[in-house]
Formats: C-alpha cells, structure tokens, sequence
C-alpha cells in the first residue's frame, strides 16, 4: 500500500497511513519504512526523508548501507553536502562502517563539479578524506585529480601534493593520467617545484609519462624561465619514443626567442619539420609574441605580414617552407601579441594602424588588445589618443578593467593631472571596480613625488580600511615619501609596521632608508640597518632577485643605480649601499667607521669605477689625516682587485708623504711613477691638455 502511493506521488497519503498503522498499535517494521524512504527517495522528496530517517532510529529501524549510499548521493547532487556528510555520521550510530562507495560519493559530490568549493565545503571534503585514510580507505582515480584540483585551486599546493603519496601508503598506484592532471594543477599553480618532485615520483614508481606530461612541465618551465631543464625534458622525451606535438615545440620555440636565443628557436623549428609536425595559428602568434619580447620587433611584423598572405617578406622563409593547408590568418591574440610588442616597442600610432587593420578584417579587437593599446598611448605620454581608444572600448561593450584604469591613472599623476586622477578613480568605482594594491602603489608614489606625503599616508591607510593591503613597493614609496620630507623617524616606524605586518622589507626599501638616515646624520641606525640588511636571505642570482624590483617604477629603480648593478653582478647589489654609508661617513668626518665598512666588502665582488672613486675618496681623506700607511695599504688592496690607479690616486699619496715630512719617500714614488708608465704619464698629460 505504502509502496503504490509513493510510486502515484501520493507521499501525504503515504504518510497518514503510516500514522494510522502507528495509531492502530501496528508498529511500522524495518521493511516499512525502507518501502516509504525509498518511495520517498527515488521520487527526490529529500525533506520527507529527513523526516522519516528521524523516525526510523529513533524507533531502532535502520536503512541499509545501499540506502545510506543511495541518500548520500541524492543530497550531494541536490547540494546539501552538509547533510550528505552528516549522513555518513549516522550509518555510524546505525551500526554500518562507512566505506569506500560512501566516501567516494561525498568527495564526487563536493570537488566533481567545474566550479571550485567554498572554503568550508572543501574543508569537509577534507575531513571526510582524512576519515577515510584513518579507515584506510582509498580515492577513486578521478576523485584524486579532482580533489587535488580543489586543493590546488584553494592554495593549498602541498596538500594536494601529498594527497597522492598518502594514496600510494595505501596501495592505490596511480596511472598516467592520474599523474598528469595533478601535475597539471601544481604547474598551472606555478608550483613546478611540486610538480618536478610528483613527476619524478611517476618515473619512479614505473609510470610512463605520456606527451600530455611532459607539454605541461615543458610549457611551465618555460614560463618559469628554466629552458635548459625544460629542453632536458624535450629531449628526453624524443629519446624515449615520446613524440612531441605542435604545443610542446611552440612552448619550446616561444621560451628560446624571449630568452633571445634566436639559433635555438630557428633549430627546433627545423625539427618540427622535419618530424612532420606542421605549425599552427597558435605556433605563428608565440613566434609573433617571442620576437616582439626578444626586441625583434620587425621580424615580428614580417612574420605577420606572411600570414596575411604578403610573400615579398623572405627574411621569415624559415616559419613557412610548407604549407600544410591549415588556416594561418591572424587571429585576436595574434593581433593582441604585435600590439602589445609594438606599443612595448614605442610604436604606438603603428599599433592603432593595426586595431583598424583588425575591424577591416572582421576580427573583434578584445579586452587584451584594447588595454595594451591604452597603456602604450599612456606610457607614450599620450593621453588624448589613451582616452580616445577608451572611448571606443566602452563603445564596443567592453567595460574598463583593474588593468585599465591603472594605465590612466599612472599616466595622469606622472603628468601631475592629480583632479582627473581623482575622477577616474571615482568613476573606476562606480564600475564597482576596487582599486587593487598596484592602482593605490601608483597613486601613493605620484602623491609623495609632488610633496603631498600626508595625503599619501592617509591613502594609504584608507587602502588598509578597503582590505586591499600595502606590499612592500606600497611602503618603499612611502618611506621614500617621509624620508625626502627629512621625517626618519617616520620612515623607520613604517620599517618597523611592514615587518609587523608580514611584509617584509627587501634590499631597495634599506637602499632608500639608508639613503635618508645618512642624509640627516643618523649615522649610526645606517649603520644597524646595513648590518640588519645582510642578516635577511637574499636570492644567489640575477634572474631570481629580478622578481623583488617587479613593481618598482624603472627610474626610481635607475635612480638607485640598481639595473647597473644587477646587469654586472650575480648577487645581490649591496655594494652601492656600502658606497652610500662610506661616503657619508668621510664626509661626517668618521674616517676610522668609514674605514671598518670598507673592510665588510667581499673582495670577492668586481672592482668597478665606483668602487675605484670609493677607493680614492679613502685614500684622499687618509692623507689628509696623516694616516699615510693605511693609505698606501687601501692602494695596495685596490691593486690587488685589479683597479689600475689613476694619477690623481699617486698624487694624493705623494701629498700624504710630504704632509708627515716624507719627502724621501714621496721623490722615490714620483720617480718609479716616471720610470714605471712615462709614456701613460705623457698620455694623461696631452688629455689634461686637450
């Protein structure tokens, strides 16, 4: 009777009659209301079954296993996840091990769908997985990749890193595509570090990788700037009957012509060729982006003048000897690379040639071409022809993004345009668009550079208010703000805020201090800031420590004299804030401190010309004061570094001689200079002359 009125969608009925059995001393049996919760079930009345499951373990009738898993299933699917997991607590009371099919479901149900989970869903599938591993149980192979998915996607990249190892600890072996999806999430995290470990583990463990595998480690190393182990990878995976596809090559090629390796690129393209893999439109448009970021800019406009069609340009033969009969017409992101390149380049008005060339050709210009264009007219200094194109976007339906108003706004305080700065902040809110840390950076920066600190510092803790928070080029700026103002003390209390806060300071925010403690003759908290400065951990080379001078303004970069220094040196450019500290202390008369720090220099470091002034600067100083000997000794050291001495450097000892009655001795070091380089001495005569 239950059962047919269930099935006839008469669930009221259904339960008035199980009442009436209750009511006529006829107590419902397990039977009873397994019919009635899976009457209820199959037709999805989920809040009936909450309802009836009450009743039943309050009245000791338990559902089986199959209906606790069949229940669990229903409420994932209709999103109740909380009580889906809720469930599995009570197949406990019931007397039923949750098992492998239970668990499995709720972890589908919470990280199977496209769109990532909430924090809090994401930790219950955590608990739930954690559950099953204390019951050593095990994931189903999709539901490990679309775990780690969620995993990844939430940050948390060692978690995910691990969910495959303690998989293994219980017997689970991974495949190949289980590997590469996990993979793929750590890569597509920039976790290659993980990434390398797993596909090592996969090598290991006897797991073959296939070309999936190695494209996507290949692609993100590149991306990470690590070619030579991502051609490693290539290579192995040639010698190991791995055969690349068009995506591995043009991830190869790309990498090569940013890193300018031009020889290399044109090589592997050859390969390419000669394999039988042809390029594709996506193949042409890397070429396109590669020359551009290589400076080759030309070369890249050649390169998309072929694939319009224009066979005159025989400088690019080599990209398209074959033609395989796939289409190569430019594309948007093809158009969106030469863009970018050119407006990179300083072509501005041949990059507007090219966004009316693309609506002529019936391609729709997007976000990507629209923002590279504004933000070349904006760097270009040209804001009418910035603000023009802006227009048109908004025209095209493309609303404004972050990106977008942070070009405008950048442009109008470096023009010192502070009110339209104002206005298009406004109306960036309006959009309902929060300005994010980069857009406040620019706007602190530009109101410090015209003396408007206050208005800065208060910008900045407004930013703080809005939950966008200050990043360490935010309080660079600012420190830098005070301290031309002459208020240090401000600038080491905000020193002090960042570290409070978890930013940490990095070797341009103690350049700028230290440049300002020694302008005002707080000689001594330089000094400790030195000390504190070369305590801290810095990257060993050249290309890791790039990364901390991102977001730095080039001519606030290049007034701190650091692209010269990271150009030469492969470590971390502390000798010029060792110049700054010498040069204060002789000037502030502390000779014997000035002497101390030179001796803190590495000699390990190349003498350069600064060094040399640097050297002569303490020679001066030390002759002056009578302090011959360790003059001579300065000299001897710079020799010894390789700095070849000029006369002034001579001339100062000969004088230092002569000022403690040395005369003797100064005759000898005229007279070896003469008889060492008179012909180096007659040259810097005719130059004196000249």
């Amino acid at each position: 009777m239950i059962s047919g009125l269930c099935e006839a969608s008469l669930f009221e009925e259904a339960m008035d009659f199980l009442n009436r059995m209750r009511s006529s001393s006829c107590i419902p049996n397990v039977v009873t209301y397994r019919t009635l919760l899976c009457g209820c079930l199959i037709k999805r009345q989920l809040g009936r079954c909450k309802r009836i499951l009450s009743m039943m373990i309050t009245e000791g009738c338990f559902p089986s296993p199959r209906i606790f898993n069949s229940l669990v299933h229903a409420f994932c699917k209709s999103g109740d996840y909380s009580y889906a997991y809720k469930l599995i607590k009570k197949m406990v009371i019931c007397g039923c091990q949750p098992g492998y099919v239970v668990y499995n479901i709720l972890v589908a149900g919470i990280c199977g769908n496209e769109e990532l989970p909430s924090s809090d869903m994401l930790e219950l599938a955590e608990k739930a997985y954690g559950e099953m591993l204390d019951a050593g149980i095990v994931l189903n192979k999709v539901n490990i990749s679309n775990f780690a998915r969620c995993l990844c996607g939430a940050g948390k990249f060692e978690r995910a890193y691990n969910v495959i190892r303690e998989m293994m600890s219980k017997g689970f072996i991974p495949d190949s595509s289980t590997y590469s999806k996990v993979i793929g999430f750590l890569c597509n995290a920039s976790k290659v570090e993980n990434a390398f470990l797993l596909f090592e583990e996969m090598k290991r463990n006897g797991v073959v990788p296939d070309v999936y595998t190695y494209t996507i480690l290949i692609d993100s190393f590149c991306k990470a700037g690590l070619i030579e182990q991502a051609r490693n990878w290539f290579d192995e995976m040639v010698r190991d009957g791995c055969a690349p596809n068009v995506v591995t090559y043009t991830a190869l090629i790309h990498a090569y012509l940013k890193a300018r390796k031009l020889s290399n690129a044109n090589e592997l393209f050859e390969l390419m060729f000669s394999e039988g893999c042809f390029p594709n439109v996506v193949t042409y448009t890397a070429l396109i982006d590669g020359h551009c970021k290589a400076g080759e800019i030309e070369r890249a406009c050649q390169i998309y003048a072929r694939m319009r069609g224009n066979v005159e340009t025989s400088d690019v033969d080599i990209y398209f000897r074959i033609d395989d009969g796939n289409s190569k017409e430019p594309n948007v992101f093809t158009y969106g690379a030469l863009v970018d390149g050119l407006c990179k380049a300083h072509k501005v008005k041949e990059a507007r040639n090219l966004l009316d060339s693309m609506s002529v050709e019936g391609c729709e210009p997007n976000h990507i071409v629209y923002d590279a264009l504004i933000d070349g007219f904006c760097k270009a200094g040209k804001l009418d022809e910035a603000q023009e194109v802006f227009a048109n976007m908004s025209e095209r339906g493309y609303s404004p993004n972050v990106y977008t108003f942070s070009s405008l706004i950048d442009r109008l305080f470096k023009d010192k345009r502070l009110d339209l700065a104002l206005k298009v902040l406004s109306k960036m809110l309006e959009n309902s668009l929060a300005p994010n840390v980069v857009i406040y950076t620019e706007m602190i920066d530009g109101l410090c550079k015209v003396g408007k600190t206050d208005e800065a510092y208060k910008l900045m803790l407004m930013m703080e208010e809005k939950g966008c928070y200050p990043n360490v080029v935010t309080y660079t700026a600012m420190i830098d703000g005070f301290g031309k103002l002459g208020k240090v003390d401000k600038c080491l209390e905000l020193l002090r805020e960042m570290s409070s806060k978890g930013c940490a300071p990095n070797f341009i925010t103690y350049r700028v201090l230290i440049n300002h403690c020694c302008a005002t003759g707080l000689f001594d908290e330089a000094h400790k800031l030195l000390d504190e400065m070369k305590q801290m951990y810095w990257p060993r080379h050249v290309s890791s420590y790039r990364k901390v001078i991102e977001g730095f303004n080039r001519e606030f970069i290049l007034s701190l004299g650091l692209l010269d220094e990271m150009s030469e040196n492969d470590s971390v450019p502390l000798i010029p804030v060792y110049r700054i500290l010498v040069d204060s202390f002789i000037k502030a008369g502390k000779l014997e401190a000035a002497l101390e720090l030179h001796e803190e220099i590495p000699s390990s470091f190349p003498l350069k010309t600064a060094d040399k002034d640097m050297y002569t600067s303490l020679i001066e100083s030390l002759s002056r004061a009578s302090k011959v000997d360790k003059a001579f000794k300065l000299y001897a050291d710079m020799v010894k570094r390789g700095g070849v001495a000029e006369l002034n450097t001579f001339v100062l000892l000969i004088k230092g001689l002569i000022n403690i009655n040395g005369w003797e001795e100064a005759l000898q070091l005229s007279d070896s200079i003469c008889q060492m380089d008179v012909h180096w001495l007659q040259q810097e005569e005719s130059s004196y002359r000249k």
